[in-house]
């Protein structure tokens, strides 16, 4: 959950667009960045990836299954892995990809 907040934060931070009126190829061919800085188009899926892979990491270290059964534990992993998969990709595919 910090990591996913940390995201958020960051995202708010960075303003990027969030209309394709307002990109800079609006009305022309070519990719533009949603962000003013264009280093970030690689940089956020990076950030999104990390965060995806230490919620996976997360999930496997024993500290995290505290003493519960070994349903409870996949379903917990799984419902954790789905949750940061979705919100990764619904925000990273249609951030990244409304100006292209």
């Amino acid at each position: 959950m910090v990591g996913g907040a940390l995201l958020i934060v960051l995202t708010v931070a960075l303003q990027p667009v969030t209309d394709v009126r307002d990109c800079s190829n609006y009305g022309g061919s070519g990719n533009a960045s949603v962000f003013s800085d264009e280093n970030w188009d690689l940089i956020y899926p990076l950030l999104l990836l990390a965060w995806l892979s230490a919620v996976v990491t997360e999930q496997l270290l024993p500290i995290t299954w505290n003493g519960r059964k070994g349903g409870l534990i996949v379903a917990r992993a799984t419902l954790a892995v789905m949750v940061a998969l979705v919100a990764s990709c619904c925000a990273g595919v249609q951030l990244l990809g409304l100006c292209h």
